[in-house]
């Protein structure tokens, strides 16, 4: 049984910064890509970051480019969001989740495992 369980989430000031982590646990079969997306409220579960197993690849949503940076702890098994210049509409609750391949994918349907959300608010 695999588990993602995400931590790091907050009420942050526009322009503030926040790291988001990912911890992940159980038995994966192969290499896995791993992915942030959010969802805010009354809105569907949008896409973020994704990052593939070497943590040589990476994708970003259009609204997180240059502001955020994912990245991946192998040895750890951690998954990070760094979130830069941030700003109200990126209130959201963050979920993580974990592919059963290596690649880093952009498609809510290509993941099979997801974290339990954690909240980020921020004010204007």
């Amino acid at each position: 049984q695999v588990q993602l369980v995400e931590s790091g989430g907050g009420l942050v000031q526009a322009g503030g910064s926040l790291r988001l982590s990912c911890a992940a646990s159980g038995r994966f079969f192969s290499p896995y890509g791993m992915g942030w997306f959010r969802q805010a409220p009354g809105n569907e579960r949008e896409f973020v970051a994704a990052i593939n197993w070497n943590g040589d690849t990476t994708r970003y949503s259009d609204s997180a480019k240059g502001r955020f940076t994912i990245s991946r702890d192998n040895i750890k098994n951690m998954l990070f969001l760094q979130m830069n210049s941030l700003k109200p509409d990126d209130t959201a609750v963050y979920y993580c989740g974990a592919r059963n391949d290596p690649v880093a994918a952009i498609t809510l349907s290509e993941y099979l495992y997801w974290g339990q959300g954690n909240q980020v608010t921020v004010s204007s």
